[in-house]
């Protein structure tokens, strides 16, 4: 499932350089694209971005649910 920053965001730009997909990009609040997040399933244990958010507002997103292999599938197709 793909991940999502809610209203509580900072814009402090802590997650950016976080995100292993390049997945999140600047706005009000700051946006992750569901089609490049992989909840970091390829590259770490753990979302990294949930890791060094101060506001602690990166949630589940409730449009995006999908299983571990088919993160890492999108995973390796953005990195191939």
């Amino acid at each position: 499932m793909a991940l999502l920053i809610n209203d509580d965001c900072t814009d402090c730009d802590a997650c950016v350089e976080s995100c292993p997909n390049k997945a999140i990009t600047a706005g009000t609040p700051y946006v992750i694209d569901p089609a490049l997040c992989t909840e970091c399933v390829g590259a770490h244990d753990e979302p990294q971005c949930r890791l060094v958010c101060p506001a602690d507002c990166i949630v589940d997103h409730p449009d995006f649910r999908e299983s571990k292999e088919q993160l890492m599938a999108k995973y390796h197709s953005i990195h191939g």
